[in-house]
């Protein structure tokens, strides 16, 4: 089992959704940005408080959310 150290869920928070480390900046909108900005480092010039492993927690938290569900 993963540990997410890194992703958050605290309700006063963009309403307890998956945020890093508490900040206002969404799982999912780590994932959007991924889409238009494939590699890391554009990415992190866009969103500097990101580091590495943030990006990389994102990654597998949504994989791990979405590994259960069916697309019908």
């Amino acid at each position: 089992m993963a540990k997410f150290d890194r992703i958050t869920c605290i309700p006063t928070i963009l309403n307890g959704q998956p945020t890093i480390r508490g900040m206002r900046l969404t799982v999912r909108r780590v994932i959007e940005a991924l889409a238009l900005y494939p590699n890391w480092d554009d990415l992190r010039r866009e969103y500097p408080e990101v580091e590495p492993e943030d990006i990389r927690q994102a990654l597998e938290y949504a994989a791990r959310e979405t590994a259960c569900r069916r697309c019908d």
